[in-house]
């Protein structure tokens, strides 16, 4: 397995990978599970979320969130994290099936 971190402002791959859609992990749905793909993130922030589980061909689930929808809170590696909709939307991930 490849680590791919990014720094902010790198180009993404757009929506489809293989034929197969990407997104963000802030786009996840109540319920709804993807594979990690990569971080755009700062390397000290990517690499605190990477000791919390958020690693590259990690499964995520997104459970529930605030009231106003931010923070909201992600299933990784069986603990629960709560990631504001900032953070959460430079994390590329692959829809699953």
């Amino acid at each position: 397995m490849q680590l791919s971190v990014k720094k902010p402002g790198a180009k993404t791959q757009g929506l489809m990978h293989h034929g197969v859609p990407r997104a963000t992990l802030a786009e996840l749905r109540e319920g709804e599970q993807a594979v990690l793909e990569s971080l755009h993130l700062e390397d000290g922030v990517a690499r605190r979320l990477m000791e919390l589980g958020f690693l590259p061909g990690q499964t995520i689930s997104a459970a529930r969130s605030a009231p106003g929808g931010d923070p909201r809170v992600f299933r990784v590696d069986g603990s629960e994290v709560a990631l504001r909709r900032e953070t959460a939307s430079q994390l590329q991930i692959r829809l699953t099936e």
